[in-house]
């Protein structure tokens, strides 16, 4: 059985605004655990998520599947920390939609192919850091 986590908040800023911190690799660093991202978001190339995490060095990786612009984008994901093996049935999905709510965004990350009650719930926890992150570094022009 999969399951999956969901995280959404309402940041007081445009879509194009959130967008472009969803999507500029150096913006992602800001908020997302120091996390150095690579892609360049063509559907089907690859992403890269670099870093340490409780000074573990880690690099997850994925491959672009959505990218429509101020709407929503979506990628295959894989953690070099899951303990998992790298192939193709232990890779998730993740998907950020933004959605104009009159002067602000709301954005939802959800995650799917999630592998157990206990990994989601902590899946959505970290979500929900990485969006405060984004709100407080879009809304305080970072």
């Amino acid at each position: 059985m999969a399951y999956s986590a969901s995280a959404t908040t309402t940041i007081n800023s445009s879509a194009s605004a959130v967008w472009d911190a969803l999507t500029n690799l150096d913006a992602v660093k800001e908020y997302f655990f120091g996390t150095k991202m690579d892609t360049d978001w063509t559907i089907g190339s690859p992403i890269y998520f670099r870093g340490s995490w409780e000074g573990k060095d880690y690099k997850d990786k994925g491959t672009v599947l959505e990218f429509n612009p101020e709407h929503d984008l979506s990628y295959t994901y894989w953690s070099s920390m899951g303990g998992k093996p790298d192939v193709p049935e232990n890779y998730m999905t993740v998907r950020y939609i933004v959605e104009p709510e009159g002067d602000a965004t709301r954005v939802t990350i959800d995650q799917s192919n999630v592998s157990s009650q206990e990994a989601s719930d902590h899946s959505a926890e970290n979500w929900k850091g990485v969006l405060a992150g984004m709100k407080k570094y879009v809304e305080g022009g970072a």
